[in-house]
């Protein structure tokens, strides 16, 4: 897949970015901008936590991607003045991979397991006794001679991170003591998450700048950060130490992200869902091989955004467009087009 501007799973495919990415960062529940109610609970668990000297609960944080899963996990280990691991679900492919980095943990580490849906399900039977008796029985030998020996395991606290909650096996998701939900950002709050970025690399950048940046960031702090890194490039490559608007409206249009924010595939999505299909019902991997890209692409990279502003409909059909959608790309909807409240959600 050729890579998007827009897209957060592309964090860290680039060392500058990454380290650019990570100054960024807020360092305590204070500086964290938004997700209010979730910061207030986790204040509360955390001070508690610490007023009995005692690990945190196990706790799940749940959300889209690049609205700060990982960035409140290290918040969480810099609060409790532990050591943090971290590592993913796609990453431990053996029940061992699992036992042997829970063994290395010291007492009230943190460990933060990022997609841990995507666990498998050797290493999440194993994970459920040690959630629950901080205990794993590591099996020696193989056949008939095979013997368990139960390792006791020092307190910690796992922090497991998810796009898809409901993916979750319910004997996983009920051994968290705390769950939490990242919404999507408000352009009030990515307008502070901006002012607070573009000060921290030093940049000089008008409200109006700082204004469109926000609103074509579909609501994701990190999206925001890398558009305004893009816009920093282009006002830097025509000469401007300062961020105007004129800078980001161009920017921005160069790099094909628009007014709503979505940028090339998004558009070629529900462009050839008009064009090339009358505005559907049409099949996801129909729709894929239409726009020349993997149809979990297309699902869960293009689709959400789309739905999500009502410019396309899931039904039990396919996908349609919606009226809002065909004037976004400056086409005349037919009668009878499917509006976001008429059309039966998949």
């Amino acid at each position: 897949m050729s890579e998007r501007i827009v897209d957060p799973s592309l964090s860290g495919s680039n060392g500058e970015e990454s380290a650019a990415e990570l100054a960024l960062r807020p360092k305590s529940l204070d500086e964290f901008i938004g997700q209010h109610r979730v910061r207030e609970q986790l204040t509360v668990l955390l001070q508690a936590a610490k007023s009995r000297g005692a690990s945190a609960d196990h706790i799940l944080l749940s959300g889209p991607p690049g609205l700060g899963k990982t960035t409140l996990a290290m918040i969480l280990a810099a609060e409790m003045g532990a050591p943090i691991r971290i590592t993913s679900g796609p990453a431990i492919t053996h029940a061992g991979d699992l036992a042997a980095i829970l063994s290395s943990l010291v007492e009230g580490e943190i460990l933060f397991l990022d997609e841990i849906h995507r666990l498998s399900r050797p290493a999440e039977e194993l994970l459920y006794l040690a959630m629950e008796d901080f205990r794993v029985d590591v099996i020696v030998g193989k056949g008939p001679g095979a013997t368990s020996i139960p390792l006791q395991l020092p307190h910690f606290t796992l922090v497991g991170a998810t796009t898809r909650a409901g993916l979750l096996p319910s004997p996983l998701r009920d051994r968290f003591g705390f769950t939490a939900h990242l919404d999507f950002y408000e352009s009030s709050e990515l307008e502070k998450v901006l002012e607070r970025s573009s000060s921290l690399l030093g940049l000089s950048m008008d409200k109006n700048a700082v204004a469109e940046v926000a609103g074509r960031s579909r609501g994701t702090p990190r999206i925001a950060n890398r558009l305004l890194r893009r816009v920093r490039d282009f006002a830097q490559v025509n000469g401007s130490s300062a961020l105007t608007h004129k800078h980001a409206l161009a920017a921005l249009t160069m790099y094909e992200v628009d007014e709503l924010g979505l940028d090339r595939l998004d558009r070629a999505v529900l462009t050839a869902l008009i064009d090339r299909f009358g505005g559907g019902p049409v099949g996801l991997s129909t729709l894929a091989i239409a726009v020349g890209e993997e149809s979990e692409t297309v699902e869960s990279v293009a689709e959400p955004f789309l739905v999500r502003n009502g410019l396309m409909a899931r039904t039990p059909r396919g996908r349609v467009a919606t009226e809002a959608g065909y004037r976004h790309i400056g086409r005349k909807p037919p009668t009878g087009t499917a509006s976001l409240f008429d059309t039966q959600a998949e």
